[in-house]
């Protein structure tokens, strides 16, 4: 029987053997593929195929499916979390990043290419699109789950949608080039890569409050697994940036060559980085200020850790 090469190989991978270990998944945003990353040998042990683009990911909330968008592909790759094994793949368009509101009841995908965000149900049914201009790029939510806010990076401006009656609250200018957000203490706030800094946000009417400079090309901003500090990513001076959560005050700078996009923390305490123009992870030890590198594909982006991992090989 015929088969195409990339049937061939999403068939090879749902058959393949497994290995124990912790493993971290990478999204090659310009490889069409995902990279497996033993935590322990700090070694790609092997790589899934997609159709054109990924770039991020979310956890279903019962925790049974890694969601994997396939932007120019136009799906969800539902991926087991701790195998990696594709389990079935999703029709979606252009979901460049997505997010499960804290209650569970929906997940809200941006369309960063279509100008468009799209709100689906836990079956993975359109409950509404909301055609925004232009580029809408990151989301989170307010605890309550009541709303959701959007980069739009075209525009400058930041986007809130109501999700109790589906209809756009406000979408104001917050600074250029609006890349990553997080809802912190009551505030939003967003990097904006184009004026370098990180914008606080009043999130009844989108109202800057305070701006907060970090780094050139200010692009992403996580939190700490404690909650105590958040962590704030430059991808043109290449440093990653620890704030203090309550204060907004900055503790340290680490500079990390490449660029570093996305991170995820470790059990372990290092830090795993995407380092997107040097097609390298970098794992930091922030006590030292040292870090290793590891090879991936080309541009990575996203990036996911289980420490439980028995991921196909």
């Amino acid at each position: 029987m015929f088969r195409t090469p990339l049937i061939a190989a999403l068939l090879l991978l749902a058959a393949a053997p497994a290995w124990a270990g912790g493993a971290v998944l990478v999204m090659n945003s310009s490889a069409a593929s995902l990279s497996i990353v033993d935590i322990d040998s700090q070694a790609e042990t092997g790589r899934i195929p997609v159709l054109r683009e990924p770039h991020h990911w979310a956890l279903t909330p019962d925790q049974r499916d890694l969601l994997v968008g396939d932007t120019v592909g136009n799906e969800l790759l539902a991926l087991d979390p701790t195998t990696f094994a594709l389990k079935r793949r999703i029709p979606v368009a252009d979901p460049y990043q997505l997010g499960f509101s804290p209650d569970g009841k929906f997940l809200v995908v941006t369309g960063l290419a279509r100008a468009q965000v799209d709100v689906y149900d836990t079956a993975y049914h359109l409950v509404k699109r909301f055609p925004l201009k232009s580029m809408p790029s990151h989301l989170d939510y307010s605890p309550d789950s009541k709303m959701v806010f959007i980069t739009l990076q075209g525009t400058d401006q930041l986007a809130a949608i109501n999700l109790q009656t589906m209809t756009v609250a406000w979408d104001v200018p917050v600074g250029k080039a609006p890349a990553g957000l997080i809802w912190q203490n009551g505030r939003i706030l967003v990097a904006n890569m184009g004026s370098d800094d990180v914008a606080v946000v009043d999130p009844r009417d989108g109202r800057v409050i305070e701006r907060l400079k970090i780094g050139k090309g200010t692009h992403q901003i996580f939190r700490a697994p404690d909650g105590k500090t958040l962590w704030v990513n430059s991808r043109i001076d290449s440093t990653s940036t620890v704030i203090d959560a309550t204060s907004l005050k900055v503790i340290r700078t680490y500079k990390l060559p490449g660029g570093p996009d996305d991170l995820i923390f470790a059990p372990d305490g290092h830090v795993w980085y995407t380092l997107r123009f040097a097609n390298k992870v970098a794992v930091l030890d922030p006590a030292s200020g040292t870090f290793t590198t590891i090879a991936v594909g080309r541009s990575p982006h996203g990036i996911y850790l289980n420490p439980k991992a028995v991921a196909a090989k």
